[in-house]
């Protein structure tokens, strides 16, 4: 995997999984765009991506907003003239059982966790097309294929997310364009971390591999897939077998 020359956009990449999916691709020469609604964070963390020696740049970005959207792909262009990889990585939760959730918190997740694909991946597909190559990961999750009590918004922004992945591999192939996506399991995050360990332990027991998956694990994967041309419409799942 070689990305020297090529540029890549990670939303939801000040932290975590998108910052560890930022260094996996700046390591294998990628030049960096760190996306994130918390712009601080987001300049912190292109400062230490830069010192793996490529450009990078920092950003503040609502991907849920198309007018946010638009001009982030048109500073983008400007800065570095291309756009080889999207990551769509940007999500929030808003947990609570189906009869207590709010509208207001069902449409926040929707409009972050998908709506925010689609107005990313379509600017995206407008550069990547001319260019007649892209590269678009989109990060979905193990509650797509199996839900989960509390995560009704989540789930079903997540489960959007594949059929939308296997669109626009559908779409685009013709162009060089692969999508495909990640969907990610319990993986230790500070989320995880906080957990009590009687919860953990009973988590784990769901998993074959009888641990929880690392940031690394993702963004691995996140790399392979951007590396590669002849996968598309594909999901990933890294999971350590909890779902098959």
């Amino acid at each position: 995997m070689e990305f020297k020359g090529q540029v890549a956009l990670v939303t939801g990449s000040a932290r975590g999984i998108g910052r560890a999916i930022a260094e996996a691709l700046a390591g294998k020469g990628a030049d960096i765009v760190i996306a994130d609604i918390q712009l601080d964070e987001a300049k912190e963390t292109a400062a230490a991506v830069a010192g793996l020696g490529v450009r990078t740049m920092a950003v503040r970005l609502d991907v849920s907003h198309s007018g946010e959207v638009i001009q982030t792909f048109e500073d983008i262009v400007k800065e570095f003239g291309r756009l080889d990889i999207l990551v769509n990585n940007a999500g929030i939760t808003k947990d609570s059982l189906l009869l207590r959730m709010k509208e207001e918190d069902w449409d926040a997740v929707i409009n972050v966790n998908l709506k925010g694909v689609f107005l990313c991946s379509k600017e995206a597909v407008k550069i990547m097309a001319k260019q007649r190559y892209g590269r678009i990961v989109n990060i979905a999750s193990v509650v797509a294929f199996t839900g989960n009590p509390g995560q009704a918004n989540y789930s079903a922004s997540k489960a959007g997310i594949v059929g939308l992945t296997k669109t626009i591999a559908k779409e685009y192939a013709s162009r060089g364009i692969t999508a495909n996506a990640v969907a990610p399991g319990f993986i230790m995050t500070a989320m995880t971390d906080a957990l009590p360990e009687n919860v953990k332990k009973e988590m784990k027991k769901a998993i074959p591999m009888a641990r929880f998956g690392t940031i690394d694990d993702v963004a691995n994967a996140v790399a392979f897939l951007a590396s590669t041309g002849y996968i598309t419409g594909q999901v990933v799942h890294v999971n350590g077998g909890m779902y098959m």
